[in-house]
């Protein structure tokens, strides 16, 4: 049986600023040595050169080093760049405990399973091999934190590698070529080759052939939350799910957003992780058992939303990622009543077109 689970939701109060992990471990909340994953989001502007997602993993490992991390650079620390709107830097920050410290239950609780994949070639993204890397990993995680039944995952936090001009020169030093040469959309391509490769996994959907991936938009995962950057080269592997008798106070459940405006399908997700809400909820309801929702966005590639056309994919001033997640980060902050929300763009195979991924985590004391 794995160990039970603390998590906890901390600011990051500038770039470089991991003082809220390190408060964690100085109060004994949490050891060092028992961290196993921290998913957060940075300031920068959310593309290939923001470097936000560098300068806070630099920071978090330090601290990590500095308390007794055995091995800080093997814990993954997946940064999504871009707090745009209201969003607010933070991290979820996810450690083991001790089980006789922990609250005994027969009822699900927290579990998480963190897993590398095999190496991601420049030549992989975009296609099969990504896909079946991926999923290998998935499978992998789901073992370690103990989840038999795929039903019980609510949530799969992945970051992985993305094209950069340094990489595709390597894919053609050695005779290959790449899935495209434009290194903005190949985040794009990363993320939604990996949401598959969860899919799979989890068998929501069979393998898909080459021609589907990237433009099928009926195939889809709707625990996956994928992220992309320059700063890796095999994908980063979170599982989050329930286990019975694991023990702890924490339970995940997800639901998806049918477009950029369904709160319903946030209240949703906070239900489906076992919080009791009113008919007609409101964020005063949640009383602080909400830690946090981790969640995809993507403009809707018909160009509107409940009928009416927007402008998003036409602007050629603000791109329709920041647009799009600044939408998203309002409508799930109204209903926390907590900017500090995980929202991350470039959701396609991640819920359905122009929806996407809820995933919350309740502490139930």
């Amino acid at each position: 049986m794995p160990d039970p689970i603390e998590v906890r939701k901390v600011a990051i109060e500038s770039v470089t600023d991991a003082s809220g992990l390190a408060k964690l471990i100085d109060d004994g909340v949490i050891e060092a040595a028992r961290v196993l994953a921290v998913i957060g989001k940075t300031e920068g502007n959310g593309g290939v050169n923001d470097y936000t997602r560098i300068l806070a993993d630099r920071a978090f490992r330090e601290v990590l080093a500095a308390k007794g991390h055995p091995s800080p650079e093997s814990v993954p620390l997946v940064w999504s760049g871009g707090t745009d709107g209201v969003l607010s830097p933070h991290a979820t920050v996810f450690a083991t405990v001790d089980p006789a410290t922990a609250p005994q239950s027969d009822e699900p609780r927290l579990s998480v399973g963190i897993a590398m994949s095999e190496v991601i070639l420049p030549e992989d993204i975009g296609r099969p091999a990504m896909v079946e890397k991926v999923a290998a990993g998935v499978r992998e995680a789901m073992k370690i934190a103990g989840i038999d039944d795929p039903r019980d995952v609510h949530y799969v936090q992945t970051k992985t590698p993305l094209l950069t001009l340094s990489t595709i020169n390597d894919a053609k030093s050695r005779g290959h070529d790449v899935i495209t040469e434009d290194t903005g959309p190949s985040m794009d391509i990363s993320n939604s080759t990996t949401a598959l490769g969860i899919a799979v996994a989890l068998g929501e959907i069979e393998m898909p052939s080459a021609d589907q991936i990237h433009r099928d938009l009926s195939l889809y995962s709707s625990v996956a939350s994928c992220s992309s950057g320059v700063e890796l080269d095999v994908a980063q592997i979170v599982v989050v799910g329930n286990v019975r008798g694991v023990g702890g106070r924490y339970r995940a459940g997800h639901s998806v957003m049918k477009d950029a405006l369904d709160t319903d399908g946030i209240w949703e997700a906070i239900r489906d992780s076992g919080i009791d809400l009113p008919e007609r909820p409101h964020p005063s309801d949640l009383q602080g058992r909400l830690v946090n929702l981790f969640m995809k966005c993507e403009a809707d590639p018909t160009g509107s939303v409940r009928g009416r056309r927007n402008i998003m994919l036409d602007d050629s001033d603000v791109h329709w990622h920041r647009q799009i997640k600044a939408t998203v980060g309002g409508v799930a902050a109204s209903v926390t009543g907590d900017p500090a929300v995980f929202v991350s763009v470039a959701a396609v195979h991640q819920g359905p077109s122009g929806g996407g991924p809820v995933i919350a985590i309740a502490d139930l004391g």
